[in-house]
Protein backbone atom coordinates (compact mmCIF):
# COMPACT_ATOMS: atom_id res chain seq x y z
CA UNK A 1 0.00 0.00 0.00
CA UNK A 2 1.40 3.14 -1.20
CA UNK A 3 0.01 6.17 0.41
CA UNK A 4 1.47 8.82 -1.45
CA UNK A 5 0.35 6.90 -4.89
CA UNK A 6 -3.48 7.20 -4.06
CA UNK A 7 -3.28 10.27 -2.58
CA UNK A 8 -1.42 11.61 -5.28
CA UNK A 9 -4.11 9.62 -7.63
CA UNK A 10 -7.17 11.55 -5.86
CA UNK A 11 -7.53 14.59 -6.62
CA UNK A 12 -9.94 15.72 -4.36
CA UNK A 13 -8.10 14.08 -1.86
CA UNK A 14 -4.84 15.77 -2.74
CA UNK A 15 -6.80 19.51 -2.98
CA UNK A 16 -7.98 18.63 1.23
CA UNK A 17 -4.13 17.21 1.92
CA UNK A 18 -2.61 20.18 0.38
CA UNK A 19 -5.33 22.72 2.23
CA UNK A 20 -5.29 20.97 5.64
CA UNK A 21 -1.36 21.14 5.12
CA UNK A 22 -1.11 24.81 3.84
CA UNK A 23 -3.06 26.33 7.33
CA UNK A 24 -6.35 26.91 5.84
CA UNK A 25 -7.79 25.53 8.74
CA UNK A 26 -5.58 26.31 11.25
CA UNK A 27 -4.43 30.38 10.92
CA UNK A 28 -3.44 30.92 14.50
CA UNK A 29 -1.35 28.12 13.79
CA UNK A 30 -0.41 27.48 9.89
CA UNK A 31 1.83 24.52 10.43
CA UNK A 32 -0.28 22.85 12.98
CA UNK A 33 -1.29 19.47 10.85
CA UNK A 34 1.75 19.80 8.77
CA UNK A 35 3.07 16.65 10.49
CA UNK A 36 -0.01 15.12 10.41
CA UNK A 37 -0.24 14.81 6.65
CA UNK A 38 3.44 14.32 6.14
CA UNK A 39 2.92 11.51 8.12
CA UNK A 40 -0.21 10.39 6.46
CA UNK A 41 1.51 10.50 2.84
CA UNK A 42 4.13 8.05 4.83
CA UNK A 43 2.17 5.67 6.87
CA UNK A 44 -1.63 5.74 6.13
CA UNK A 45 -1.74 2.94 9.34
CA UNK A 46 -5.59 3.24 9.15
CA UNK A 47 -5.79 3.21 5.06
CA UNK A 48 -7.66 6.82 5.14
CA UNK A 49 -6.42 7.58 1.96
CA UNK A 50 -7.58 4.35 0.32
CA UNK A 51 -11.14 5.16 1.74
CA UNK A 52 -11.39 8.75 0.87
CA UNK A 53 -13.01 8.60 -3.05
CA UNK A 54 -15.75 5.90 -1.55
CA UNK A 55 -16.41 7.94 1.47
CA UNK A 56 -16.62 11.35 -0.63
CA UNK A 57 -19.12 9.83 -3.21
CA UNK A 58 -21.24 8.39 -0.33
CA UNK A 59 -21.29 11.57 1.19
CA UNK A 60 -22.49 13.35 -2.23
CA UNK A 61 -25.18 10.84 -2.15
CA UNK A 62 -26.29 11.70 1.39
CA UNK A 63 -26.09 14.96 0.46
CA UNK A 64 -28.53 14.62 -2.30
CA UNK A 65 -30.75 12.64 0.04
CA UNK A 66 -30.74 15.75 2.60
CA UNK A 67 -32.03 17.87 -0.09
CA UNK A 68 -35.03 16.27 -0.73
CA UNK A 69 -36.67 16.90 2.61
CA UNK A 70 -39.58 14.64 2.62
CA UNK A 71 -37.50 11.20 1.85
CA UNK A 72 -35.04 12.41 4.37
CA UNK A 73 -37.25 13.00 6.82
CA UNK A 74 -38.70 9.21 6.34
CA UNK A 75 -35.31 7.69 6.19
CA UNK A 76 -34.19 9.20 9.46
CA UNK A 77 -37.74 8.17 10.93
CA UNK A 78 -36.85 4.51 9.48
CA UNK A 79 -33.92 4.37 11.47
CA UNK A 80 -34.74 5.57 14.66
CA UNK A 81 -37.49 3.05 14.54
CA UNK A 82 -35.37 0.08 13.76
CA UNK A 83 -32.57 1.11 16.14
CA UNK A 84 -32.14 -1.71 18.98
CA UNK A 85 -32.44 -0.90 22.39
CA UNK A 86 -29.17 0.48 23.74
CA UNK A 87 -27.73 1.14 27.48
CA UNK A 88 -23.82 3.12 28.05
CA UNK A 89 -24.23 1.83 31.75
CA UNK A 90 -25.00 -2.28 30.52
CA UNK A 91 -22.23 -1.98 27.78
CA UNK A 92 -19.62 -0.61 30.30
CA UNK A 93 -20.72 -3.45 32.79
CA UNK A 94 -20.51 -6.08 30.22
CA UNK A 95 -16.55 -4.53 29.51
CA UNK A 96 -15.76 -4.82 33.05
CA UNK A 97 -16.91 -7.90 33.92
CA UNK A 98 -16.09 -9.89 30.40
CA UNK A 99 -13.14 -8.00 28.84
CA UNK A 100 -11.31 -6.59 31.86
CA UNK A 101 -12.46 -8.82 34.30
CA UNK A 102 -13.59 -6.13 37.01
CA UNK A 103 -15.81 -7.76 39.73
CA UNK A 104 -19.13 -5.90 39.01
Amino acid sequence: YNPRAVIEGSPELAQAVSAISSGVFSPDDPNRYRDLMNGLYQSDWFMVAADFDSYAACQREVDNVWRDSPDWNARAIRNVARMGWFSSDLTIRQYAKEIWNVPV
